[in-house]
């Protein structure tokens, strides 16, 4: 009991120290409730001709000018479920919300063949599946280590559950 006690009063005192966050930020209720309902065709959100090193250091430059996250999606357009998720981010009530805390940044890594020289960067040196997300904050640290691959069943995920698990590293 007393061991107990002192976890609690521990806990209560991490949580209250400045700069100490417990919980991440509330996501939004998304309007939409399957993806059944998003517009169709699906987006191409990736731009197979893209510089991706381009992309990717202009995304840093922004987020880090308006202290948001930045979220690195790896994926193809031949992709189902990358194309669900660009099309539920889509959302003018989840695109708000992103907006907001996220400067996303799509990287076309083809079929596993073309700028794979990013994800090994923050030590992730094979995809499992696509779409793939890595979070990095505005200091260029990897966020979400070992949680790269939630949404590789996006089409079978309801809307909000994509953006309750995009609402794990805002602060």
């Amino acid at each position: 009991m007393k061991l107990r006690a002192l976890a609690v009063a521990g806990l209560i005192a991490f949580s209250a120290a400045p700069g100490v966050t417990l919980a991440a930020t509330k996501a939004p209720a998304v309007a939409l409730q399957s993806i059944d309902g998003l517009p169709t065709p699906l987006p191409y959100p990736y731009n197979e001709t893209a510089d991706a090193e381009a992309d990717l250091a202009a995304a840093i430059k922004k987020a880090k000018a308006h202290k948001k996250l930045v979220l690195i999606d790896l994926g193809g357009n031949w992709c189902g479920d990358c194309r669900v998720f660009a099309g539920v981010i889509e959302q003018p009530d989840v695109k708000r919300w992103v907006d907001k805390h996220y400067e996303i940044v799509a990287i076309d890594v083809g079929r596993y063949s073309k700028n794979m020289q990013i994800p090994a960067r923050y030590g992730v040196d094979k995809l499992k599946g696509v779409p793939s997300f890595l979070v990095v904050d505005t200091k260029g640290k990897l966020i979400n280590d070992g949680a790269f691959f939630a949404l590789t069943d996006a089409r079978h995920m309801t809307p909000q559950s994509i953006v309750d698990w995009l609402a794990q590293w805002p602060k």
